[in-house]
């Protein structure tokens, strides 16, 4: 935590990543809310980078090759865009709403998110980490 002389104010670094961000890409800033007991998008991928903090809740959290894992509110998360298949992004609460901001780097020309097909997930099957 780092603060200045001159005043009050806090900066807290809550994540840092070296993503790679295509020439001419574009920066998109959205707000998401899953209700209760939402599994979300179905298996996705993203053109760009994504950068995330939980709001409010718990989200399942899966990326292609990384173990599921639970984030939860006042935490970050993020992937690297590309050909990285995004599995979960789900309420984890059954009582109550998930809200989280997401920072999507947009690649011109290329849609944000991309549904991934069954034939896909299964030539890929290999690549997801062993769940529970």
């Amino acid at each position: 935590m780092e603060s200045t002389q001159e005043s009050g104010t806090v900066l807290t670094v809550l994540a840092e990543q070296q993503p790679s961000i295509p020439d001419g890409a574009c920066a998109m800033t959205v707000l998401i809310e899953l209700p209760p007991g939402d599994p979300g998008t179905p298996p996705h991928r993203h053109a760009g980078p994504v950068f995330g903090y939980m709001l409010e809740g718990e989200m399942v959290f899966e990326l292609e090759g990384e173990p599921e894992r639970v984030v939860r509110a006042g935490e970050t998360f993020w992937e690297p865009g590309g050909d990285v298949i995004h599995y979960q992004a789900a309420n984890n609460l059954t009582d109550g709403w998930s809200r989280f901001v997401a920072v999507m780097m947009c690649v011109p020309g290329r849609p944000m998110l991309t549904l991934v097909d069954d034939e896909e997930l299964r030539q890929r099957r290999d690549r997801r980490a062993p769940r529970a």
